[in-house]
């Protein structure tokens, strides 16, 4: 089930990318991104609630290639 209050979106070329799915594993501290065993990115969505909005993720990858989306004002 997808987030209730958070959604993550991630340009396929960066969930393409083996490095930058590592550095995006690495940097969330509620594990939110995951690595297939082809090293293309996941998301574990029943962790997207957990985001606790660091943007750590938005600072991997180029410009806008990460983003994170609040569902509720």
């Amino acid at each position: 089930m997808p987030g209730t209050f958070i959604e993550v979106k991630v340009d396929a070329a960066t969930a393409a990318n083996p490095d930058l799915a590592r550095q995006l594993r690495e940097s969330c501290p509620v594990d939110i991104f995951a690595q297939r065993e082809d090293g293309q990115l996941r998301i574990v969505e029943e962790n997207l609630d957990e985001c606790v909005l660091c943007d750590l993720c938005k600072k991997i990858g180029p410009k806008g290639a990460v983003q994170v989306i609040k569902l509720y004002e």
